[in-house]
């Protein structure tokens, strides 16, 4: 299904321009409508009044500042989508990001985050799993641009880490409009001495995108004992533009405690990274 309407989170993040760019760039190419969404972040208990607010004044100074923030990201968005050319709308919402996105993303087809950077004090390290909420929550595919950076609309080499999984399969099904823009696609079948694989494991993975008239060649690994580092790794080897993979395979209380690939790519990446739950 190509995509036709494209969400991208603004804030005020040193990332942001880089985010809105790569965002505004692929609805050009794909003739998508580009919605850039900024949340106020204020609860909304507070809008609504509480005998719990404490001081008025506080809550007003409070409300206008994080209005005043979501402004300036709209206003940058506006300026980067002009430029680009694009068809695009503005959303203000006044919800935190996580409820807002969430919402938001179940009205398009794709959804582009930036990459946490806790040290960055707009964000002040409140949304490091922003990212990781929307993919549970949005029923969406998550593009997440890194948090340093530019990036163009890939272009070069595609690295799809395929294991057989559900979540691996909706990943790589939403991301063939970016893949048909791609010069090569490397299907990385990690795992490949599982049974559940068949018997030439990533064969009939790499006839289903060749159907798609994709030029794919098939690399297979064992399942190693740090999937997200080989991953990255193997991206970095083939100066991949884009990496796509599914999200959570295991529960997510599983690899809260024992680790997981997802975590380790959404906060390592260094290249884009197409996702789905």
């Amino acid at each position: 299904m190509p995509y036709r309407t494209i969400l991208v989170h603004v804030d005020r993040a040193s990332n942001s321009a880089a985010r809105i760019n790569l965002a505004a760039q692929l609805a050009l190419r794909e003739s998508a409508h580009l919605v850039g969404a900024a949340m106020t972040g204020v609860p909304r208990y507070m809008l609504a009044g509480s005998p719990y607010d404490g001081s008025g004044m506080l809550i007003a100074e409070h409300l206008r500042q994080a209005n005043e923030r979501a402004d300036q990201a709209l206003a940058q968005f506006e300026e980067l989508a002009n430029r680009a050319a694009c068809s695009y709308e503005k959303r203000r919402d006044n919800v935190d990001e996580y409820a807002g996105l969430c919402l938001q993303a179940r009205y398009a087809d794709l959804v582009v985050l930036g990459q946490a950077d806790p040290t960055d004090r707009e964000q002040g390290g409140l949304l490091h799993d922003l990212p990781e909420q929307v993919l549970l929550q949005g029923g969406r595919p998550v593009l997440l641009v890194p948090r340093s950076g530019s990036f163009g609309v890939p272009s070069r080499r595609a690295l799809v880490a395929w294991n057989g999984s559900q979540q691996a399969a909706r990943a790589i099904s939403a991301a063939l409009p970016l893949l048909r823009g791609v010069g090569q696609v490397t299907l990385a079948v990690f795992g490949a001495e599982r049974d559940d694989h068949g018997a030439e494991p990533g064969a009939d993975m790499a006839l289903y995108l060749a159907r798609h008239d994709l030029k794919v060649e098939v690399l297979r690994r064992p399942h190693p004992a740090d999937a997200g580092q080989a991953i990255l790794s193997m991206a970095a080897d083939f100066d991949a533009d884009l990496l796509v993979m599914g999200a959570y395979g295991h529960s997510r209380f599983r690899e809260m405690v024992m680790g997981g690939a997802t975590r380790t790519v959404l906060s390592q990446a260094t290249l884009p990274v197409l996702m789905m739950h």
